[in-house]
């Protein structure tokens, strides 16, 4: 493998993409590389109650992306800082996850993702957008299980 200089980690709240994040950070303090942090939304659907729906309050269509802030926020900021420092940056982006990395993975020289997110059978030892990653993600990928 290159030199490591910049890593793509996905984000969505569960624990096993908390613990891809730890592990994205620990190598990129290692390889004294750059980490991006992603987390992927999708704009809400609009609430119904019978019989023609409903108006949505105030910031209803942006609230999801407002969470994956909060959520990067919250999970970045629980990162122990290092020396020397990590320059960890964040971005959310409107789209499916596996889409969003996958385009991401080009400009990455390493793409990190927990093995399971929130979606899916609890059985299955691999998601469906780790699964989808591996096969079509533009650099190598990790699946931190």
């Amino acid at each position: 493998m290159s030199e490591i200089k910049h890593i793509v980690v996905g984000v969505d709240g569960s624990d096993s993409s908390r613990a891809a994040l730890r592990w994205a950070y620990d190598e990129a303090a290692h390889h004294g590389a750059s980490l991006t942090a992603v987390a992927a939304w999708h704009p809400p659907a609009l609430p119904m109650t019978p019989p023609y729906g409903a108006v949505p309050p105030e910031g209803y269509g942006d609230q999801p992306r407002q969470e994956a802030l909060d959520l990067l926020d919250r999970f970045t900021g629980a990162l122990a800082p290092r020396t020397p420092a990590v320059d960890v940056r964040t971005s959310v982006e409107e789209g499916n996850p596996a889409a969003v990395l996958i385009e991401r993975s080009g400009e990455a020289d390493l793409l990190v993702v927990g093995s399971r997110g929130h979606g899916g059978f609890a059985g299955m030892l691999l998601g469906s957008v780790s699964q989808h990653l591996v096969a079509h993600a533009h650099c190598p990928v990790v699946v931190v299980r």
